[in-house]
């Protein structure tokens, strides 16, 4: 894989609106610090340098306090149109599974996975083929699917490490059929929308219009998708309310103006600069206000479309298409004001954001990779992957409900538990308490649940007890979790410390172990 040099790593923050976060306050710091040198020197009273050496000590530790986000995490992005294949065996290099610092989040946009009405029905009742992979794959290494949106051939999917779900919440999907009149949807967007630790985010997935001379067509779908998308939030309805907004997909633009020969040529000779010029994304952007809001990388990879199937190389049949950056993925932070002209050809640009209380609740969004992947070789697109380091200040950092098992679990005996709302939020009588096998792939994968207390609705603080059914516990012994779900947020809410059940007398009886007679298995 080629991967970007240090040098060009993208920056965004919700502080600062022309340089980093680390550099621009380290800038006013210094100003800071001048000014105050220089009141010690001029001013003649002893009261007035005080007062002035006070308030300027005040503005610059504020300073720090503001601009210097106290978390980081990883989010990995996957953008791949997968042309109605079966998925490869392993997808391990594209989710960079061994990536240091670890990974937080993967967001996974697929388009063109198959479509036909039987396959359609058949995926609505199970999970398709693509979804078990990354399931299958994820899961054991601790990821959990928080949740999935499909709309024909457009899928995204969206995990997390267990130990970030009671903190990811207010879930909601949608999307946008674009295609036929707006009646299909072979083409459009599907989009996901949460809270992580209090900051808004939406990720959306697009499949827009194909063929060179519809560049202005896929902006105006984009913009009609943009201002239809909604969500039931009070204060994020829209997808551009949110405070960090992900675009990605097989956003379909070309290159325009320059023939076959000469791209293929600057590709072969690692020239893809002599290409920026007339990618259609990059030149719309410079003409529609709304794009220029959208950071993305430089592109540094080469075109990932279009490939012959199982190669490495462009196709050769009688089309003769151009390669195209058709797969892309932008960002965006919620801007206080359009970008102006003079930003336009900065390498380094960062947005700010309105919302009240934000500069005390920063988030910056720096880009580590924006790369292809050429070894995976079922569709006549290249997957492309985007790595992301979020720095954030956290709303809060306390699960909305506490669990416990209580004393040892077995399916020898009925168990207990107990749940302890710690801040009021929209609780339920159908909230349901799952119990978990460490590994386990989505809120839905639980060995067994119980409902909440049905009769009334908990106080605060108030400890409720639980029983759970002997015959519904695991007989085998095994690491788990116990997860409150709430159905009003759409998640994971509340997470018990890891704890052991153990093997039940029953699972000999059973044949599930071998018996041990004389010291011999049997």
């Amino acid at each position: 894989m080629d991967l970007l040099p240090e040098s060009s790593r993208l920056r965004s923050d919700s502080t600062s609106s022309s340089a980093s976060q680390g550099s621009r306050s380290k800038t006013i710091l210094r100003q800071r610090l001048s000014e105050l040198m220089t009141c010690i020197e001029d001013m003649s009273s002893d009261d007035e340098a005080s007062e002035e050496v006070s308030r300027t000590l005040d503005e610059a530790f504020q300073l720090c306090g503001r601009l210097l986000p106290t978390d980081a995490f990883r989010l990995h992005m996957v953008t791949w149109n997968v042309a109605t294949a079966e998925p490869p065996e392993d997808v391990a290099s594209l989710l960079q599974l061994n990536d240091q610092p670890s990974i937080d989040l993967y967001v996974i946009g697929l388009q063109e996975v198959n479509a036909t009405p039987v396959r359609f029905i058949s995926d609505l009742m199970a999970e398709d083929s693509w979804s078990h992979l990354f399931m299958d794959t994820l899961g054991p290494k601790g990821f959990v699917k928080i949740t999935s949106v499909r709309m024909q051939g457009l899928l995204l999917l969206v995990f997390a490490k267990m130990m970030h779900l009671p903190f990811i919440r207010n879930i909601q999907t949608t999307y946008t059929r674009t295609g036929i009149f707006g009646y299909w949807g072979n083409k459009g967007a599907v989009s996901v929308r949460f809270s992580f630790y209090g900051h808004m985010m939406c990720f959306l997935n697009c499949h827009l219009a194909a063929h060179m001379h519809n560049a202005l067509q896929r902006v105006d779908e984009f913009e009609y998708i943009l201002e239809t998308q909604d969500f039931d939030i009070y204060d994020t309805p829209h997808v551009l309310d949110h405070k960090v907004v992900f675009w990605f997909g097989d956003l379909n633009f070309r290159i325009e103006d320059h023939g076959l020969h000469f791209v293929r040529s600057s590709i072969n000779g690692g020239r893809l600069n002599l290409l920026w010029s007339k990618d259609q994304l990059i030149m719309m952007k410079k003409k529609e206000p709304f794009l220029q809001e959208f950071d993305e990388g430089p592109l540094n990879f080469k075109p990932t479309y279009k490939f012959d199937r199982k190669a490495e190389s462009y196709d050769i049949s009688g089309k003769k298409r151009k390669p195209a950056w058709t797969d892309r993925i932008l960002w965006r932070i919620k801007p206080k004001s359009l970008p102006s002209e003079e930003d336009d050809d900065d390498d380094e640009k960062a947005s700010t954001s309105t919302d009240d209380g934000q500069e005390e609740y920063p988030i910056m969004v720096t880009q580590n990779t924006y790369t292809s992947v050429m070894s995976y070789g079922v569709s006549d697109h290249k997957p492309v992957i985007g790595n992301f380091t979020l720095e954030l200040r956290k709303y809060f950092d306390t699960q909305l409900v506490d669990l416990a098992p209580v004393g040892e679990w077995s399916a020898d005996q009925n168990a207990l538990l107990t749940y302890t709302i710690l801040e009021d939020f929209m609780s339920s009588t159908w909230d349901w308490i799952g119990l978990y096998k460490i590994g386990f792939k989505s809120a839905s994968d639980y060995e067994t649940f119980v409902w909440v207390r049905e009769n009334e609705l908990p106080e605060v603080n108030e400890v409720i007890e639980k029983s759970v059914v002997k015959d519904d516990l695991p007989l085998l012994s095994g690491e788990y979790v116990l997860g409150y779900y709430s159905t009003n947020l759409n998640s994971i809410v509340g997470l018990s410390d890891n704890f052991q059940i153990l093997e039940s007398k029953r699972a000999a009886m059973e044949g599930l172990v071998s018996k041990d007679i004389n010291g011999i298995d049997k």
